[in-house]
C-alpha cells in the first residue's frame, strides 16, 4: 500500500465523517467510527472496481444482436395469400 492510497483512504474517511456531522451534529462517537470505516473502505472498493473495470478488455457495443427484429417480420401472419 502507498502512500497515495493510503491518502485516498484517509480523504474518504474524513469526507465520510464530514457528512455524518452534516446530517446529525450530535452524532456519537460510534457512529462517527463507524461512519469513517464505511468511507476508508467505499474508497477501496471503489478503486477496485474500477481498477478491474480498466483491466477487463471493452467489447463491442456497436454491434447488437437485432436477430429477434428479422424473425419478427417472417412471422407477420397479416399478409394476404
Amino acid at each position: 500500500m502507498g502512500i497515495k492510497d493510503f491518502l485516498e483512504e484517509a480523504a474518504g474517511a474524513f469526507a465520510a465523517d464530514k457528512a455524518l456531522e452534516a446530517v446529525d451534529p450530535d452524532a456519537g462517537i460510534l457512529a462517527k467510527g463507524a461512519a469513517a470505516i464505511a468511507g476508508f473502505e467505499g474508497v477501496k472498493a471503489v478503486k477496485e472496481h474500477f481498477d478491474n473495470e480498466e483491466a477487463q478488455p471493452e467489447t463491442d457495443q456497436a454491434s447488437s444482436d437485432d436477430s429477434w427484429t428479422d424473425q419478427s417480420a417472417n412471422d407477420d401472419d397479416s399478409q394476404n395469400s
